[in-house]
């Protein structure tokens, strides 16, 4: 007797959404005197149909910096506070972020604004703004990192990404933690 009881009960319930799904890129962006960042971000998949997934959209994000293939900072979601400059703006349709234009002034500012030097004194950060794409390290703008602020800077799918655990929003470190 319980057994149907628990059974027309679970028939009877109305069915809950489905967690959404989520998609996942890696990129590598050369930067001019053998600078590079390497990251990946990840955001609910039903925004794959649209042309823009913003910052707050973004569920999961890290970037590492190298000079000559040498680890020279790293910035993650997790780190962001109220003071921390934080701009995405990604194309899923062309896969790739949106770069300097006439529409876009500044699409990207992780962890670092426009004049390259609030990544914080041990921090680091990419930017793309008018001037360049380039990088910020320990506070300080590196203009050897600079190539043209329209230059593509594309993505690839990656939905295994293992995304360290700073890497993602509170309530996505279940879902997306490897």
């Amino acid at each position: 007797m319980p057994l149907r009881i628990l059974l027309a009960l679970c028939l009877a319930a109305p069915a809950l959404p489905a967690a959404a799904d989520s998609v996942a890129y890696r990129f590598e962006w050369p930067g001019a005197g053998g600078y590079a960042m390497r990251g990946a971000l990840s955001f609910d998949a039903a925004l794959m149909g649209t042309q823009r997934v913003l910052e707050t959209d973004v569920q999961c994000f890290v970037i590492e910096g190298y000079h000559q293939e040498e680890r020279i900072g790293r910035w993650a979601l997790g780190m962001k506070d109220e003071e921390t400059t934080w701009r995405l703006t990604f194309d899923p349709v062309l896969e790739e972020f949106v770069v300097w234009g006439p529409q876009a002034p500044m699409p990207q500012a992780w962890n670092m604004d426009g004049g390259g030097y609030d990544c914080g004194p041990e921090g680091f950060g990419f930017n793309i703004g008018n001037a360049a794409q380039d990088l910020c390290v320990n506070g300080d703008l590196i203009e050897q990192s600079q190539v043209d602020p329209a230059r593509a800077f594309p993505a690839e799918r990656d939905d295994d990404y293992p995304f360290p655990a700073d890497a993602c929003r509170a309530e996505m470190l279940m879902s997306r933690l490897r």
